[in-house]
């Protein structure tokens, strides 16, 4: 599983990153402590001290950390500019959370298959083995590949009292955050893996 070290990716993020909680599924409760320095992020301030070779991928990361704050609206109006594969996945993960789903959906088939998925059903693979998941959420445990779609799908039967593997998904969640961040993150500066 992707165990991320918030300093690897400098000061200004250090400080946002560090929430020490994982989302909820839904919108979850804006974290207004931390409204005034998201405001203030700008790419030029987040990647101080290193040269963004792609703009789109740097604003996906600012996109992205609106997010893990609940902030939906703030962070969609930026994932909404970002005409790529990318700008769609952190779009989807903002309308599932909203919740959105059949919104959701329509951004994560704009996706495509995503770098990330692969990293990403590993990860789920692995929390499913940790977890109790019902018979809704055993798909995650046997994929050796991501679907979006079904996960949205999961996300929905959880909320709607069909499935009681809210923890899971909030951990699935999680991975999917800070997989697609770091890959954001990686993209902005050219380390391309």
């Amino acid at each position: 599983m992707f165990a991320p070290d918030v300093a690897n990716y400098g000061p200004v993020f250090a400080q946002l990153l560090d929430v020490g909680r994982i989302n909820e599924l839904g919108p979850g409760t804006p974290h207004v402590a931390a409204r005034g320095k998201l405001k203030e992020l700008t790419a030029k301030k987040a990647f101080a001290g290193r040269h963004v070779v792609d703009g789109e991928m740097a604003s996906a990361c600012i996109a992205g950390v609106w997010l893990l704050h609940d902030f939906p609206e703030e962070s969609h109006r930026i994932s909404q500019a970002i005409d790529t594969p990318t700008g769609s996945y952190w779009h989807g993960i903002m309308h599932r959370r909203e919740p959105d789903y059949s919104n959701a959906r329509y951004w994560f088939r704009r996706v495509g298959t995503h770098p990330v998925f692969r990293a990403l059903a590993e990860s789920a693979r692995q929390l499913a083995a940790e977890e109790q998941a019902d018979g809704a959420a055993l798909f995650l445990a046997d994929r050796s590949d991501w679907d979006p779609l079904r996960f949205v799908d999961l996300c929905e039967m959880v909320a709607g009292g069909n499935s009681s593997s809210e923890r899971l998904c909030r951990r699935v969640q999680h991975q999917e955050w800070w997989l697609l961040f770091d890959w954001c993150w990686r993209q902005a500066i050219g380390q391309v893996a």
